[in-house]
Parts: structure tokens; C-alpha cells; sequence
């Protein structure tokens, strides 16, 4: 009879294990859809339910015509910055998404600041440097670098800021919208009838 070794001992659970965990893995990419972050798609933000109401307004600005999320929300310096900061930041995203720790109003953290700032002069560096714009806007000159951009143009692309609360069923994708003929859950359907 042979005698099993110590190391012998764990192969089966250890493999059990590490078989479980990529199983666990692969399940959870699959449902996060977490593939879909790849790429430069802008119904990938939506994949949260808290992002709609950006995909909504920007998809009914002006800049839905020539732009992504990306096209402002990531680096454009190089491939990897940009994979590196849309890694971190989506980890973050996914973190304050998992743990329902999201605020009421969406605002962007300090390093997406300067993401979009830099984006924003990026694309509109003959507006930023064009001379005229000084006699159009007062104190266009002195600070249209200094200052963020939405300090002035609030309202581009999102439209004005709103809380999660303000916001109804109304602005759920157009897809989810179709598919529901009302809008009011089974669960609270329920606790309405049963405290009456």
C-alpha cells in the first residue's frame, strides 16, 4: 500500500479551490459584462443604472454627434494612460457600484477633473486660443485656462446636474423602457397593498 505524502495531500483541494475561483471569475466578468469596457461604446457606461442619466443627456447634447464618453473621460496621451486610467477608474466605479455606495448626485473625482479639462482644450484648442473669443466673452482672455471649463459652460454635455432621487423611470434605455409596460415593481406593489 502506498502512503501518500503530505504534498500529495493537497492537489485535489487545491486544485478544487483555484478551479473555483476561475469558474467564480469568469462568472462574474459575464455578468458585470465587464468586456464591454473595452471598448469606446457609450451603452457600455450604462451597464450601471446610476450612469443613465449621463448616457440620456449626453445622447440629446450636441457633442453626442462627435463624440464617446471616452472622447472626454479618458487620457488620449497614450495607450497605455488611457487602458490604465479607465482600468483604475472603472475599478473604482465598480466598487462604489457593488457596495451601493453611490451618491446622490454624480460628480467627477479630482483626477477625472484634469482628464476632462485636458480633453476639453484638446479638442477645442482653436476656440481656446482664438483671440476673438476675447471680445465675445468678458474675461475670456485671463481665464480660459486657469478656470475648469464647466465652470462656464455648465450645462455641456449633461445638461444640468440631478440627483439620483430627482430622477424617475422615465429616463431608464430606451430597451429596458419597451420591454416594461409599468414601471413599479413586484416588491413594492406588494407593500402597498399589504399596508393599506
Amino acid at each position: 500500500m502506498k502512503r501518500i505524502t503530505p504534498p500529495d495531500q493537497w492537489i485535489v483541494p487545491v486544485t478544487l479551490v483555484c478551479g473555483l475561483m476561475a469558474g467564480l471569475g469568469f462568472y462574474v466578468l459575464r455578468v458585470s459584462n465587464a468586456v464591454s469596457y473595452l471598448s469606446d461604446d457609450p451603452k457600455a457606461c450604462i451597464n450601471c443604472h446610476v450612469m443613465t442619466p449621463e448616457y440620456i443627456t449626453w445622447d440629446h447634447s450636441s457633442h453626442q454627434s462627435v463624440t464617446v464618453c471616452n472622447d472626454c473621460h479618458v487620457p488620449h496621451n497614450n495607450v497605455v494612460n488611457k487602458y490604465y486610467f479607465k482600468a483604475m477608474d472603472g475599478l473604482y466605479h465598480a466598487s462604489i457600484y457593488t457596495m451601493r455606495m453611490e451618491p446622490q448626485t454624480i460628480t467627477m473625482r479630482e483626477p477625472s477633473q484634469h482628464v476632462v479639462q485636458n480633453n476639453c482644450i484638446r479638442c477645442h484648442m482653436d476656440q481656446v486660443t482664438d483671440a476673438k473669443m476675447s471680445a465675445w466673452v468678458e474675461n475670456h482672455e485671463q481665464n480660459r485656462t486657469s478656470r475648469a471649463c464647466w465652470e462656464c459652460h455648465r450645462e455641456t454635455p449633461h445638461g444640468r446636474v440631478k440627483s439620483l432621487a430627482a430622477i424617475g423611470a422615465f429616463i431608464e434605455p430606451l430597451s429596458v423602457r419597451q420591454q416594461q409596460k409599468e414601471f413599479v415593481p413586484d416588491w413594492i406593489k406588494q407593500q402597498l397593498k399589504s399596508s393599506k
